[in-house]
């Protein structure tokens, strides 16, 4: 069985202002955009936090959450500290959503594959 792939993105235009986030799932795209203001950063810990919902609203057993934001999936794999309170807080929220769950798979992917940043960019024109 191959595990799904749910890719993640965030945003906020401008930096800081208001935050938009995606996350893609087998095709579908689930867009927020009540998440209130923040910086790029903030966005995409939520967009991560959000494909984590997602994955576990699907019901999926074995998936990777896949996203371009290298500090954010750095520091959620433990690779790297998280140092702003902010980060931190994050961090904290991810880490409790994914306990008790099978174990959450988090990789870098490039941007230009990133399907969640390419629904992004579609409501923008770009």
């Amino acid at each position: 069985m191959r595990r799904l792939k749910i890719y993640f993105d965030g945003g906020s235009r401008p930096n800081p202002g208001p935050i938009e986030v995606a996350a893609v799932v087998r095709g579908v795209a689930h867009v927020r955009d009540d998440l209130g203001h923040g910086t790029n950063g903030d966005a995409e810990w939520l967009a991560l936090i959000h494909a984590l919902e997602v994955a576990q609203a699907c019901g999926a057993a074995e998936f990777d959450l896949v996203g371009d934001s290298r500090n954010v999936i750095a520091q959620a794999t433990g690779a790297a500290r998280s140092r702003s309170a902010g980060d931190r807080a994050h961090f904290e929220r991810f880490v409790a959503l994914a306990a008790g769950h099978p174990p959450v798979r988090v990789r870098w992917i490039k941007r230009a594959q990133n399907l969640a940043g390419i629904a992004l960019a579609a409501r923008h024109g770009r």
